[in-house]
């Protein structure tokens, strides 16, 4: 069950105005993962929405949250996000490191780590575990957040996160243009990949901890999985 929670801003104390295949044999992952098979959709898109409050907020009282706690901005919604486990930044560290690494060397553009703001409406400002901004797409920098869709985005799965990973987000990077999102599983150690089609993604492959994944936005990667979720 989603545990994040709706939140009223606090205005003591606001928040700065900053962001922060070639494949070997495939394999279904480990039955207390999140079960992200190769034939697995993204659940339904929840409204992000309760009865417990009906006011619709923006960007403005986004920033009005503390600096100390992180927040998402979901459909109106301040959502808070909590910690993730150790798994879950284990894998996020070795992910930025080999996909940072790769953009600088071939000069490909920028890739940061949360929390950085990526602003996609006035009601919808999102913190993704890992993002990768083009050179086509620098426009989108600013000093303060990202203003508009990355062209890749990365969510790692944790228990308190995925309905919104797996369904309202989902549906909101594709509407908004991102090209390729990942949905990384620490638990059953597999990323399944979507691709941007006609303002929705779609799921293109899902590639195990055996397998070497293959970028359609970082074109020549050959990320090795073993690397990524080796103990």
């Amino acid at each position: 069950m989603l545990r994040s929670r709706i939140v009223e801003p606090s205005h003591h104390q606001r928040r700065g105005e900053h962001p922060g295949s070639d494949t070997g044999g495939r394999r279904a992952p480990k039955e207390d993962g999140f079960h992200l098979t190769s034939g697995t959709q993204p659940r339904s898109a929840p409204t992000a929405t309760t009865t417990q409050d009906a006011v619709r907020r923006t960007y403005e009282d986004y920033c009005a949250t503390p600096d100390d706690e992180r927040y998402e901005l979901l459909n109106g919604n301040l959502m808070m996000v909590p910690a993730p486990n150790m798994k879950h930044q284990k894998v996020l560290s070795r992910l930025h490191l080999k996909l940072g690494n790769f953009a600088e060397e071939h000069g490909l553009g920028e890739v940061y780590v949360a929390p950085c703001d990526v602003v996609l409406s006035d009601t919808d400002v999102v913190q993704p575990d890992l993002l990768f901004i083009s050179g086509a797409r620098k426009h989108t920098l600013t000093d303060k957040n990202v203003r508009g869709a990355p062209d890749l985005v990365i969510e790692i799965l944790s228990p308190s996160t995925a309905e919104r990973d797996l369904g309202y987000k989902h549906q909101l990077y594709g509407r908004h243009g991102v090209l390729e999102y990942w949905i990384v599983d620490p638990m059953g150690e597999t990323i399944a990949v979507h691709r941007q089609r006609v303002d929705r993604l779609e799921l293109a492959d899902t590639f195990g901890r055996r397998d070497t994944l293959r970028s359609g936005v970082l074109k020549e990667l050959h990320l090795k999985l073993d690397d990524i979720f080796a103990s």
